[in-house]
């Protein structure tokens, strides 16, 4: 366990990458650079505002026409502090158990692969990934190969698609 423990307590090495390795996702036998490499955390925050901006978009349009008065200030205030985070989620979950990737994942080129097998991610992989994304404090915190606690917990890694 305190193997297990270490990697995370220790943090990555002052190079970003492990010991052993010379870049992020060698262990698991990803390739430096192209498709199929790990993808960066700063694309990876851009999905992420991509996807969170998306969900605004679409409870805005929902409440703009569900509205009898219009877009009224109170109504969209008391929309966007569920129906953003729950569109987010559903986003987040249906489009990576369906696809592998959110809309903001294919905008910017990566996706979400499981590592442990040649298999899709799934619905309760997708779920738990949401639910650990949306504390954020999960996906900052990263290991040597850059994945951060989310992708760690369900054998996922946020790779470039192109």
């Amino acid at each position: 366990m305190r193997d297990i423990a270490g990697s995370w307590l220790s943090g990555p090495s002052s190079s970003g990458v492990g010991p052993g390795q010379e870049f992020k996702g060698e262990r698991m036998g990803m390739p430096r650079d192209g498709e199929g490499s790990m993808a960066s955390l700063g694309v990876r925050m851009g999905a992420l505002a991509v996807d969170w901006l998306l969900a605004y978009a679409l409870v805005g349009i929902i409440v703009s026409f569900t509205s009898p008065g219009g877009f009224g200030g109170d109504e969209f205030t008391q929309a966007i502090s569920w129906a953003v985070p729950l569109t987010w989620g559903v986003i987040g979950v249906v489009c990576v158990w369906l696809f592998a990737q959110t809309p903001g994942q294919a905008l910017l080129g990566i996706g979400t692969a499981r590592i442990d097998a040649d298999e899709r991610v799934g619905f309760v992989r997708a779920l738990v990934r949401v639910v650990f994304i949306f504390f954020l404090i999960p996906p900052l915190i990263q290991d040597e190969d850059g994945r951060g606690m989310h992708d760690r917990a369900t054998g996922t890694a946020l790779i470039r698609t192109r």
